[in-house]
C-alpha cells in the first residue's frame, strides 16, 4: 500500500503536477490540503480519468480537504462533531478496516490573535473525535499538512523560529497529546535523527528550497498495528522544483502486507 499527501495550495493550479505524479506512482490514497475550490468545481474528473474515486469538502478560496483513491470508501466522516465542524478540515474514511484521517490543521496566525488559541483548541477537539470514532488498535493513517514542526530537526533554523505558532512548546504537546494516543510518525520512524528534510519552503524567502530553508510540518503517521508494517516514508522534493510549484512538497509512505 502506498499513501502520499500533498498541501497543493489550489488543486486547479495544481493539476500539472498531481497528476502526472499520480500517473507514475499510483499510490492507492492521495490525501490533499488546501484545495480552495467549492465542491462542484472541484476537476473529479480528471482524477476519475486515472481510475480514481474523490471525495472532498471546500469552499471557494479557502481551505479544503479531498482525499483520492483507487477503491470507493465505504464509510465516510466530514468534520468534527462540535462547532465550528470545519468540514473543510477533516475527512476520514474507512476503506476494508482501514482508516485515512486527513487533516489540514489551522496554522494559527500569530501567537496573540485568536486563531492561535483556536489551533490549541483544534487539536482538543480532534483527541475527542479519535476517542469518540476509533480505538488505538485500529488501522489508521492519519496524515496533511499539520501545522506543527514537532523537533528542532524538522526547521532550518530553530533558535529564530522558537515561538513560532507552528514551533513552540504549546503546539508540540497538543501534537504530542494525539499522537500518544497511539500514533507514530511514519517517517521518523525510516529517518530518527536525519536533518534537512522539509516539506514547506515559504514563497516570501528567496529561493527557499533551493537554499533548503524549510519546514517539516506536513505528516503520515500511523496506529502502532499499521506502522510496524511501514517501509518507507519519504519527502518528493522535486515536487517543489516544479513549474507553478505549491509552497508545500508531496509525501508518501509505502506499507507491506499484513
Amino acid at each position: 500500500m502506498k499513501i502520499a499527501t500533498y498541501n497543493v495550495n489550489s488543486i486547479r493550479s495544481r493539476l500539472h503536477i498531481v497528476l502526472p505524479w499520480l500517473q507514475k506512482n499510483r499510490p492507492d490514497y492521495l490525501c490533499l490540503q488546501e484545495t480552495k475550490v467549492a465542491d462542484d468545481k472541484f476537476p473529479a474528473a480528471e482524477f476519475a480519468g486515472l481510475g480514481y474515486h474523490v471525495i472532498l469538502k471546500g469552499y471557494k478560496q479557502h481551505a479544503g480537504v479531498a482525499i483520492v483513491s483507487k477503491q470507493k470508501p465505504q464509510k465516510v466522516i466530514f468534520g468534527l462533531d462540535d462547532e465550528t465542524n470545519d468540514a473543510d478540515r477533516i475527512i476520514a474514511a474507512t476503506y476494508d478496516g482501514l482508516a485515512v484521517i486527513n487533516t489540514y490543521v489551522p496554522q494559527g496566525q500569530s501567537k496573540d490573535s485568536p486563531q492561535y488559541a483556536y489551533k490549541l483548541a483544534w487539536f482538543r477537539r480532534l483527541k475527542k473525535y479519535l476517542q469518540k470514532h476509533f480505538q488505538p488498535q485500529n488501522r489508521i493513517v492519519w496524515c496533511g499538512d499539520l501545522n506543527v514542526a514537532p523537533e528542532a530537526i524538522d526547521v532550518h533554523d530553530p533558535k529564530r523560529i522558537l515561538g513560532h505558532v507552528c514551533f513552540n512548546p504549546e503546539v508540540w504537546s497538543a501534537f504530542g497529546n494525539i499522537k500518544s494516543w497511539g500514533f507514530i510518525d511514519v517517517f521518523r520512524r525510516h529517518h530518527p535523527a536525519e536533518a534537512g528534510q522539509y516539506s514547506f519552503f515559504d514563497y516570501r524567502v528567496r529561493d527557499a528550497a533551493g537554499r533548503n530553508l524549510g519546514w517539516r510540518v506536513d505528516h503520515i503517521l500511523a496506529t502502532q498495528s499499521l506502522a510496524g508494517f511501514s517501509r518507507a516514508c519519504n519527502i518528493d522534493l522535486p515536487t517543489r522544483f516544479t513549474e507553478k510549484p505549491s509552497d508545500h512538497v508531496l509525501v508518501y509512505a509505502e506499507f507491506g502486507d499484513h
